[in-house]
């Protein structure tokens, strides 16, 4: 439901607009002065301000040029209204940002038109804004691994449907990424992509997050706010980590699911909204069915079509896409374009386990990039320490202890000489070792020489 602010100090006027514009299905507020009207544009959101220019307290347009100046969640479509209209009134107000003119007498046909016309128009701005920002952060599904490749098909043959997705993966291995992906080849792809962590809102707010809240719901004079699943209206609603769900918020979750219905916190009438769920988790929602920590009921309306990402150790071979595709998004950002990676830091990236999968080696480039500040090629011994100890950890890679040590030591000494650029004889010594016996070591695990 719409929220409509009438500020006119002729009750006829307030009255006669209240009452009509309620049984064209708006919440309606009214007040007549400025002052009143500006303190509730600060508790409360509304979409469309109808505004007297002529007010007892304040001259109209004087209170629009304030309002934008003021911090609100969603600034309205404004409306002046004069009993004396003027084309020079008319076109001030429009520099000021009004959306129209109404003038005295009223047209009811005119000005249900132009209230419908607003509401329009501040819903095309909010979703422009929230595409602007989704394609500042969109990023295409990069990889060329059969797995990569396969869920690549899997979401252009699915993503034009509107049937709920659940996709299943560990954490940091993409899953909003391809959420993403999916809205961007779905039929709602014009509308907004909204999403919610459900893991990182407390367990007294996620409801209200879901759902919003009207004025004075929640202690201490909270301003209205628009929850998520109205927010996504006509578009994509994505809950990550929807396993970390309360069973008291599942419930509700499931009505609006299934209703397309919810009512805010608060509030005493419904909200009708149509949104695509698409839902992610890094748990086991079967074995959470059986602790009796997830609804089934829940479970089988979300796993319509289930999504799995693979864990980026299963896919070594995206390793190198992905880590370039990094390094070219932070050389922008960081004022370095032509920075390179080397093979042999690509291979040492390749063996590590990523046990932080896809999160974890962005994070790895970014800091290897600020850390080397005037490197334009980044070698293995650029990167962190923790990428060699787990490069030569991956046991389930050797057959025999042997084989395992063999790696750490390899991996090992050559981060010494790569941070003693070459110099043998220091990385001895970094090392703690006589120089003919570390030559000795680097010919037994197969290391060229190269002073």
């Amino acid at each position: 439901m719409n929220h409509l602010l009438i500020v006119d100090d002729e009750a006829e006027i307030r009255e006669s607009l209240e009452e009509i514009l309620k049984e064209e299905g708006y919440a309606v507020t009214s007040t007549a002065t400025a002052a009143e009207g500006l303190e509730l544009l600060r508790d409360a959101v509304f979409d469309v301000l109808l505004l007297d220019i002529w007010l007892p307290d304040r001259d109209g347009l004087d209170v629009l040029n304030e309002i934008h100046g003021l911090e609100l969640e969603a600034r309205p479509e404004v409306i002046i209204i004069s009993g004396h209209g003027t084309i020079e009134t008319a076109v001030r107000a429009t520099k000021l940002g009004a959306f129209d003119f109404l003038e005295k007498p009223l047209s009811l046909e005119r000005t249900l038109i132009l209230v419908k016309n607003a509401i329009e128009a501040k819903q095309l701005r909010r979703d422009n804004q929230e595409m602007q920002r989704q394609l500042a952060s969109h990023a295409p599904v990069t990889g060329e691994s059969v797995s990569v490749k396969a869920l690549r098909q899997q979401i252009k043959l699915m993503a034009p449907t509107n049937g709920r997705v659940l996709i299943y993966g560990e954490s940091g291995s993409g899953k909003e990424l391809i959420a993403r992906a999916i809205h961007a080849e779905s039929l709602r792809s014009s509308r907004v992509f909204v999403e919610l962590n459900c893991a990182a809102i407390p367990e007294d707010y996620i409801e209200s997050e879901l759902f919003g809240y009207r004025h004075g719901a929640l202690p201490g004079g909270t301003p209205e706010k628009r929850g998520t699943f109205e927010r996504a209206d006509g578009g994509t609603l994505f809950l990550d980590e929807v396993g970390d769900m309360s069973l008291k918020t599942q419930a509700k979750v499931l009505r609006a699911l299934d209703e397309q219905l919810f009512t805010p916190v608060g509030a005493t009438r419904a909200v009708r909204v149509d949104v695509r769920v698409i839902a992610a988790t890094n748990k086991d929602l079967e074995e959470e069915i059986a602790r009796g920590n997830f609804r089934e009921d829940l479970f089988y309306r979300l796993n319509v079509i289930p999504f799995f990402v693979p864990p980026l150790r299963e896919r070594r071979e995206d390793i190198p896409l992905l880590a370039r595709e990094f390094l070219r998004e932070f050389g922008r950002e960081y004022g370095r374009p032509r920075v390179e990676l080397g093979d042999d830091a690509l291979q040492v990236l390749k063996q590590y386990h990523w046990p932080g999968n896809v999160r974890e080696l962005k994070n790895v480039i970014e800091r290897v990039l600020i850390l080397n500040p005037t490197v334009t090629r980044i070698e293995r011994r650029h990167l962190p320490m923790l990428v060699y100890r787990g490069s030569a950890r991956r046991g389930e890679e050797f057959s025999t202890l042997q084989q395992a040590r063999e790696a750490y030591e390899r991996d090992y000494i050559l981060k010494k000489v790569d941070e003693c650029h070459g110099n043998v004889s220091r990385a001895a010594e970094a090392l703690g070792l006589e120089r003919s016996h570390l030559y000795r070591k680097m010919k037994t695990l197969g290391i060229s020489v190269r002073e």
